[in-house]
């Protein structure tokens, strides 16, 4: 029986002592650095002469910037450095490597050379490992003699701070390979998230419900980039909008991905680009890096222009009691009646609104025409706010087409008047935070259900890797399985677009009363 048959027998997870590292870019020396800091001795390649001498002094600067904060000590740094070599970019620089990382340039046959020349060189049971964020593992390793040794190894930039590596199986890649790599990323103190070869793995795959949506909601006319970035950001709880996010990032960077992934999965309607982004890509609207981009930038700083100042004689128009219609949820009612209250504003508590009653519409998966609509009152005389993510942090208020403009202001400056601020949009099945929030759970749980990644890695990999307040699975769970449900029926019902069609994943826990991260027996 051969190295490489026995190792394919055995789940004990291969100790990686000795690796190798060729491409010496910003991915290529943080994972060198990493490895070499858990103790592992890294021969650092490049093919551009003296790129690896200046990675290695990179990595120098790096460890004594750590230590000037405490985080570690001479010792430590002199270990650490002492374990990274330099060495010739020929494929006999990594004979005896337990592992040879590459973290070259993304062009699939340049990598598939790369490791058919390596493999000569290499024990029989090196594994060697593709840092690709794009590239199928497999296409990858079905240039190699012995494809079940190649595998996926996917860090994230900046590789030291973001603590998560995408363990890639490739359709041949045997079980002891993705073992040795999931221990190995435990010893640098990185997540490992152990995942089957697919378009964007999981968490660039995991981030299309995010920007893919929220370009789409601004194709519809519902609200300006920033009216949705600060709903999504105040509201919904993240970080940055994604709008902010497409500007730090690059539309010539983020609309190729979105068109890429697009296509790799045959033009999958949940990932469907808007040619806003192409569009804007092509005018050289880039975002922070071209000056411009859906912000203006001046000295590397968004100019965001602040929320409108509410004009106190606007309020005049809300010209009776506010009744607050039926929710999905009872305790969304009584909140907004509270809320109502707060702002100074008469309640009425009936059933069905009194005479002269301003209607306050709490739809969930629909948008204020049709709650208006079948709640039976007069549109010209309703609005809506969105009751998803609670009435604290930030309103949306939505009107119909038929809303009466004076009394949507007036409505906008009175509730203000409670101490929450509001952004108005237009009519939307969904709202926005609705529709974002609903696609990235709906990505997570085809994630689930395809087996792409186990429940238990999606949501700590999604957080770690795209800094989102809760994983696709736990913010379903925090939301209400059957409320994202509703939103996506709704949306489905309202635009007939298959992009909003549930995954099975969720539909069946909903139905069920389960949590989303329960997987099956």
């Amino acid at each position: 029986m051969t190295d490489f048959a026995a190792r394919t027998e055995t789940s004990a997870p291969r100790r990686i002592d000795i690796a190798g590292v060729i491409g010496t870019g910003s991915m290529g020396r943080g994972i060198a650095q990493v490895l070499a800091e858990a103790g592992v001795e890294v021969r650092l390649a490049d093919a551009k002469p003296g790129a690896a001498d200046a990675a290695r002094g990179f990595i120098a600067d790096m460890l004594a910037r750590k230590a000037s904060k405490g985080q570690c000590d001479q010792d430590h740094i002199d270990a650490t450095l002492g374990r990274l070599k330099v060495v010739e970019a020929v494929p006999a620089s990594f004979a005896g490597a337990d592992l040879v990382v590459e973290a070259i340039v993304e062009a699939l046959e340049v990598k598939r050379t790369l490791f058919r020349d390596l493999e000569p060189a290499v024990g029989p049971d090196c594994i060697l490992a593709s840092n690709t964020s794009s590239l199928s593992v497999t296409a990858i390793a079905a240039a190699c003699a012995l494809p079940e040794r190649v595998a996926g190894f996917h860090f994230f930039n900046p590789v030291p701070l973001m603590k998560i590596v995408e363990v890639v199986a490739g359709a041949r890649t045997a079980p002891w390979v993705t073992a040795a790599l999931t221990d190995l990323a435990g010893r640098t103190g990185h997540l490992p998230a152990n995942v089957t070869d697919s378009p964007g793995f999981l968490v660039n795959h995991a981030g299309r419900g995010f920007g893919v949506e929220a370009l789409r909601i601004l194709q519809d006319g519902v609200a300006r980039p920033v009216d949705i970035d600060r709903i999504m950001r105040d509201a919904a709880g993240f970080r940055m909008g994604p709008f902010e996010l497409f500007d730090l990032v690059g539309l010539d960077v983020s609309q190729p991905v979105m068109e890429s992934i697009y296509n790799q999965f045959f033009q999958e309607p949940r990932f469907r680009p808007s040619p806003i982004g192409r569009n804007r890509m092509e005018s050289g609207l880039l975002g922070r890096k071209s000056g411009a981009g859906f912000y203006t930038y001046e000295n590397g700083r968004a100019r965001i222009e602040p929320d409108p100042e509410p004009d106190p004689l606007a309020g005049r128009a809300v010209d009776g009691p506010v009744w607050v219609g039926p929710a999905a949820d009872p305790a969304w009612r009584a909140a907004a009646q509270e809320l109502v209250a707060r702002a100074g504003m008469e309640v009425d508590a009936g059933d069905r609104p009194g005479k002269g009653a301003i209607a306050l519409l709490l739809p969930l998966g629909t948008d204020c025409t049709t709650a208006a609509l079948e709640a039976g009152v007069d549109p010209a005389r309703a609005l809506a706010i969105d009751p998803l993510f609670g009435f604290e942090r930030r309103l949306t208020l939505m009107t119909s087409p038929a809303t009466d403009a004076a009394l949507a202001e007036g409505m906008a400056v009175r509730l203000e008047q409670g101490g929450v601020p509001v952004t108005r949009i237009r009519d939307s099945a969904g709202f926005v935070a609705q529709r974002i929030a609903a696609q990235i759970v709906n990505v997570g749980c085809e994630i689930a259900q395809m087996r792409i990644a186990a429940p238990a890695d999606i949501d700590p990999a999604v957080e770690l890797g795209l800094g989102y307040p809760k994983g696709p699975l736990r913010l379903g769970d925090s939301l209400g399985a059957a409320h994202v449900l509703t939103v996506l029926d709704g949306l489905l019902a309202a635009t007939g677009d298959p992009r909003y069609r549930p995954s099975p994943w969720l539909s069946r826990r909903a139905r069920l009363g389960l949590p989303l991260t329960r997987d099956e027996a």
